[in-house]
């Protein structure tokens, strides 16, 4: 097992926009060990998407290394992003990203649909649910269910495939005080019941008070950890 779960070394990532280039990262390097629970913060255009992009496998830098777990993704084709990213990432977005039209317990299947994983599919995402407290809620579609519910429903999503790191972009930045902090305690407990790592992007100083670590990057690069 690798001694990080997250380590970047030295991570660049240009975008070429026309006849301009625009440098999101510029030499980035963090680690971060298995189980830890992290905040990055830093101010708008800073890079923080970018690097949840990249620290997620949903894009690739356009120098330096990146490895998941002791997994090298820089080089990493698109299809070999989708599985690493299935196996050992789990996605929790501010907006929930939930389907308005498929029930909690089928938006949680997803994964499992995507991994072509059949095995007990039904019972895994029931158990889910379960551990993030909507037993009762499960053949519910999201119009039916308060906001707090629905980033709940997105939280068992991200777990279903029990992965190696949950990212949480502002996850509560759509909630109410109580309900944030109901989700903020939820995603806490997680990482103490299965030694999930959380790293989580929030402009909130009382979310990354929380966190174990707070990461500041600006400009694109690590400015404080």
């Amino acid at each position: 097992m690798s001694q990080w779960v997250v380590d970047a070394r030295e991570v660049v990532k240009t975008y070429v926009m026309g006849n301009v280039q625009v440098h999101a990262l510029r030499g980035l390097s963090l680690t971060i060990a298995p189980g830890e629970v992290v905040a990055i913060m830093g101010p708008s255009g800073s890079g923080k998407s970018t690097l949840m992009n990249i620290l997620g496998c949903l894009d690739r830098p356009t120098a330096g290394e990146y490895y998941l777990d002791g997994e090298s993704v820089a080089e990493l084709s698109d299809d070999q992003l989708a599985d690493i990213r299935n196996r050992k990432v789990g996605f929790v977005f501010q907006s929930f990203n939930l389907l308005p039209r498929a029930t909690a317990l089928a938006n949680v299947e997803l994964p499992l649909r995507y991994a072509r994983d059949g095995r007990n599919r039904r019972q895994r995402a029931l158990a889910a649910l379960e551990a993030v407290g909507l037993a009762d809620r499960v053949h519910h579609r999201p119009n039916e269910l308060s906001g707090g519910q629905q980033q709940r429903v997105a939280i068992a999503r991200a777990i279903v495939n029990n992965p190696s790191i949950v990212m949480a972009d502002e996850p509560t930045g759509n909630l109410d005080t109580a309900s944030g902090e109901a989700i903020m305690e939820l995603l806490l407990d997680l990482n103490k019941e299965r030694g999930t790592t959380l790293i989580i992007v929030t402009h909130d100083p009382e979310i990354a008070a929380l966190t174990e670590r707070v990461i500041r990057i600006r400009d694109g690069k690590v400015v404080e950890e």
